[in-house]
């Protein structure tokens, strides 16, 4: 194990994570960007690195990677994943350093996806070369998954699962900001989209028309509601924390130019509905559509529609699984620590390895929870090796064990 962990090279972990951060994967088709120059590195890298690699695209110009390193016999399979998709960097010129460059100051590393999750991809790839160059017995095999779209419908890993990539699989370790904390749930996830139909007209004649914005001010008030029932019924997760019903997207009209003397014919928003355990999604639809219904039907001539764009369970791996015991036993060898557990207050690719494959997953990696997806994102350097170093020594244990 220690021949291993002195492999862990971190001078090449930094400028793989700054490497990593200056192709932009955000995925803009207008723009001619995406995941596909974060795969053709990762690829060309690994080759190079001596490692098997498979590439499929998830959908055009969007390619999955999968890395494979072999034991010197049979054993298990311990799958590591990191997404090479990362979110918008909104408005650019709010940043204190460029998003796309990487710069490192203080310590740190920023720019956008340098913890979510960039810089867990770099430490996955870098402690998977130091097991190969430590030339380390171990049996079984090692992989390692790049899939696409996980920020968007995550079907990227979808793909993989549907291909058999994920066959045979023992054990997952999630790579993902979690301040190196082992998370062993995730919230579950509802996606809703509503839609409202009515007329347009002229916004000095509102009742030549039919406006659709005031019934749905009206649902997403009563969803607020919904959110606060769910709460005080369920209580605190311990693990994952509140339930949330979040509206995030309102368009009205959804298409065509607004303007402030029309009313538009449409009006539609979208739900980010985040569950935990002891909640039921079918609970939860059946009431979205319910109260989507009913402020319809108090305008007459509006016609509302309701679709569940995605829907994703909560997870749950118990502490004493090979996978959350191997990840446990790595934070106390390499940090002197005893672990922390916790729950990811999001969905993560290993939702659907969870949920389709019943593969046991974990998850933790470098950056703090708060960090991802704002202006000034950063990952900080020590933890970030740490991480490499735990990535390593939990592969490791997690493979010296029998099925």
């Amino acid at each position: 194990m220690e021949r291993v962990l002195r492999y862990v090279d971190a001078e090449l972990l930094v400028e793989l994570t700054r490497s990593l951060i200056r192709i932009d994967s955000v995925y803009r088709p207008e723009r001619g960007t995406g995941e596909a120059g974060v795969a053709r590195y990762v690829t060309e890298l690994l080759e190079a690195w001596g490692f098997s690699v498979r590439v499929e695209e998830a959908a055009p110009g969007r390619p999955n990677v999968l890395a494979e390193l072999c034991g010197t016999r049979e054993g298990k399979t311990l799958l590591f994943e990191a997404h090479s998709d990362v979110v918008t960097e909104g408005d650019a010129s709010l940043w204190t350093y460029p998003p796309f460059e990487g710069v490192v100051v203080d310590n740190r590393i920023y720019g956008r996806g340098a913890c979510d999750t960039k810089g867990n991809l770099a430490a996955a790839m870098v402690a998977l070369k130091a097991i190969k160059d430590a030339a380390a017995d171990f049996g079984g095999r090692i992989l390692l998954a790049v899939p696409v779209d996980e920020e968007g419908l995550m079907i990227g890993i979808k793909k993989m699962i549907e291909s058999g990539w994920c066959n045979e699989v023992d054990g997952a370790i999630i790579c993902e900001p979690e301040e190196n904390q082992l998370c062993i749930a995730q919230k579950g996830a509802l996606r809703i989209g509503i839609r409202a139909h009515g007329k347009m007209a002229h916004g000095a004649i509102p009742r030549a028309g039919i406006n659709p914005i005031t019934p749905v001010c009206r649902m997403v008030a009563r969803l607020a509601e919904l959110e606060r029932s769910e709460g005080a019924h369920h209580g605190e997760d311990p693990l994952v924390g509140w339930p949330s019903i979040t509206p995030t997207i309102f368009l009205a009209p959804p298409s065509g130019e607004p303007q402030i003397n029309v009313i538009p014919n449409q009006a539609y928003v979208t739900l980010d509905v985040r569950t935990t355990p002891r909640q039921d999604h079918g609970f939860l639809k059946e009431a979205v559509l319910n109260i989507a219904r009913e402020e319809a039907d108090k305008v007459p001539g509006l016609r509302v529609e309701t679709a569940v764009i995605d829907d994703r369970p909560c997870t749950y791996t118990p502490p004493d699984d090979p996978v959350v015991q191997a990840a446990a036993e790595a934070v106390r060898l390499v940090t002197g620590r005893e672990p922390q557990y916790n729950g990811v207050p999001g969905a993560t690719d290993g939702t659907f390895l969870w949920a389709w494959k019943g593969i046991p997953i974990v998850t933790f990696g470098a950056g703090k929870r708060e960090v991802p997806h704002q202006v000034d994102e950063y990952v900080d350097i020590p933890e970030l090796i740490e991480t490499a170093r735990l990535y390593a020594a939990a592969a490791m244990i997690f493979l010296s064990t029998r099925r």
